[in-house]
């Protein structure tokens, strides 16, 4: 089963999810966000599979900060390229495994998908 992992590692919630991940001995790659970038098409897919809503993470500092013009573009075709040019503001960690994508680290969601 190929599983990636996309996130920041200094992320708590990523380290958990990692973390989760070692203990069941489930392989995966890990993609950081910070020095791999974020891909707009890649994130155009995951806003169709899980929904913009699920994907944006609106509760950290980084879409606080964003300008009214970004936050707005946030809600049109536009997301993509936003959120790769501000990756923090992408919900953390996003799996995506051969069966389909989890977005954020719920254990019993993983246990279900991943076991």
């Amino acid at each position: 089963m190929t599983i990636t992992v996309y996130g920041i590692p200094n992320c708590d919630t990523v380290k958990k999810a990692r973390n989760w991940l070692d203990s069941k001995g489930i392989a995966y790659t890990f993609h950081d966000y910070k020095k791999q970038g974020a891909d707009p098409a890649r994130i155009a897919q995951w806003i169709a599979a899980a929904g913009l809503d699920k994907v944006v993470n609106k509760a950290g500092t980084t879409y606080r900060k964003l300008d009214d013009a970004q936050k707005a573009a946030l809600g049109g075709d536009a997301a993509p390229a936003v959120l790769a040019e501000h990756s923090s503001v992408i919900k953390r960690p996003i799996l995506e495994h051969p069966n389909g994508l989890l977005v954020g680290f719920k254990q019993e969601q993983w246990e279900g998908a991943l076991t």
